[in-house]
């Protein structure tokens, strides 16, 4: 089966709202591990924004006994249908402020699959999902589906549904940094 290119998988928008609303749209130096500044105009709080990503990688010893691992990737990877992406987002508040009402959007491309409960995030975040293209963010995502007897029914949405994962960060402390990781496999 052919390869992706990284670079064809689709743009990563990454969205800070810091306070009012500042943006940054997605940076795609960002492959590279450089970093992107949001800064709130009105009171000079900065947060300075890095996403990673890394392929899980499965290896066997010499006895035969499988460990998975992470590698980063960098430039123009190639990915497979079927390869585990774990992406990592840093928010480092580099200012003498706390910034209050940190909101992060990332959307997750069209070429990938969220996996299910892989979100982790290192400060108090409120994670929400969309499933409408970031229109709405609900903590569950559900969807109506038809029964084989017409019935409709309220189910959870599959992982194929998501399109945006949503954290929002109450208060960044002065001089902290915000991680969080999550993972989508490749269609």
């Amino acid at each position: 089966m052919k390869g992706v290119s990284i670079a064809s998988i689709g743009a990563i928008a990454l969205i800070a709202t810091v306070s009012t609303v500042s943006q940054i749209p997605g940076v795609p130096s960002l492959w590279q591990s450089k970093s992107a500044t949001a800064q709130n105009i009105k009171s000079q709080p900065q947060i300075q924004l890095r996403l990673e990503a890394e392929k899980q990688v499965v290896v066997k010893d010499r006895q035969g006994k499988q460990s998975k691992n992470w590698q980063p990737l960098k430039g123009q990877a190639v990915v497979q249908p079927g390869d585990v992406l774990r992406y990592t987002l840093t928010s480092e508040n580099k200012s003498d402020r706390p910034v209050k009402n940190l909101t992060l959007n990332q959307p997750i491309s069209k070429q990938m699959v969220y996996v299910l409960k892989s979100v982790s995030v290192t400060n108090d975040a409120k994670i929400t999902y969309s499933i409408d293209g970031g229109r709405s963010f609900v903590e569950n995502p559900t969807v109506k589906v038809t029964l084989p007897n017409g019935k409709v029914e309220t189910q959870p949405a599959p992982a194929s549904a998501y399109t945006n994962i949503r954290l929002q960060v109450p208060l960044v402390a002065v001089k902290t940094t915000l991680k969080a990781t999550y993972q989508t496999q490749v269609r």
